[in-house]
């Protein structure tokens, strides 16, 4: 494997943890309804159990409501009994066809208990991208010591390591902002 392999392959795995720190972040709760907060619902329809995004088309048309509505009719029973099983602390009613979420408002003390899970996220995210770099860093002394590169590629290359773990860092913080401003909005 070259340097160039190496770089590839570190900003790869860089992008791969921005987009699990995204989807982890995507499922807390920010007090606003959106469809990904039933993201994690797992329904168990006939002995399976499916990703409710598989069974129902699900809409936010308030702020402060999520709608699924159920291809199969028969499924409603199942999906209404996964979403208030599955701890999100929702509460789900049926009104014929369509399964009507509301999403109770965030308490202080539960916002500031949201803050710090999403920012043991972000962290966790940051510590995988710094995995990242530290690992690239040691094949490529590997590389160096065994001749297929210069000491002065292997800087050159190190630096632009460092640079990638910075801008994927600032990714992270700007998430985490981002997310930390949703959570707290009243």
């Amino acid at each position: 494997m070259n340097a160039q392999q190496l770089i590839q392959e570190a900003e790869d795995h860089m992008a791969k943890s921005l987009d699990a720190a995204k989807r982890e972040l995507s499922g807390v709760r920010t007090g606003k309804a959106t469809t990904s907060i039933l993201d994690s619902v797992r329904v168990d329809y006939y002995g399976t159990h499916m990703p409710l995004k598989q069974l129902a088309n699900m809409s936010a048309p308030e702020p402060r409501l999520l709608t699924v509505q159920p291809f199969d009719k028969g499924a409603g029973p199942a999906i209404e009994k996964a979403i208030r099983d599955a701890g999100l602390g929702l509460n789900p009613s049926s009104d014929g066809g369509i399964i009507r979420v509301p999403i109770p408002q965030l308490t202080e003390e539960r916002r500031k208990d949201l803050v710090k899970v999403v920012r043991g996220m972000v962290e966790h995210g940051r510590v995988a991208v710094r995995n990242v770099r530290h690992h690239t860093n040691d094949r490529l002394k590997q590389l160096e010591k065994d001749g297929a590169i210069t000491e002065d590629e292997h800087k050159r290359e190190a630096k632009r390591i460092q640079d990638m773990t910075d801008a994927s860092i600032k990714k992270l913080d700007d998430l985490l902002k981002t997310k930390e401003a949703d959570i707290l909005e009243v």
